[in-house]
């Protein structure tokens, strides 16, 4: 990988048809909240789809967190702030894809 290249860590969510909003609104908040509790992020992001293809295929949110390093990201999953975040999924969450790539 070349110097300057950073690791991207990619999350699609795709939420239950009856998951409530508020439901929803809260797992985008709590996830927003994992950059200030676990070190090593060097960036994150979020955003809903927007794409007019209708390839989604379900999912409607996308996350990105960035890392410098294998070593950060392999921090960050088992950090217990992250851990905690993965437990609260599973009322509101149909279903997630997760890609990490190094970035070209």
């Amino acid at each position: 990988m070349p110097a300057t290249s950073t690791l991207r860590h990619v999350v699609l969510f795709s939420f239950k048809d009856d998951a409530p909003a508020d439901a929803v609104n809260a797992v985008v908040s709590d996830f927003g909240k994992l950059p200030q509790e676990i070190p090593g992020i060097a960036a994150y992001e979020w955003g809903t789809n927007v794409s007019p293809e209708g390839l989604n295929n379900g999912f409607t949110h996308c996350f990105t967190l960035t890392f410098a390093s294998d070593e950060d990201r392999d921090a960050y999953l088992v950090h217990p702030a992250h851990q905690r975040f993965v437990g609260t999924l599973g009322s509101c969450l149909e279903r997630s894809l997760v890609i990490d790539y190094w970035t070209q």
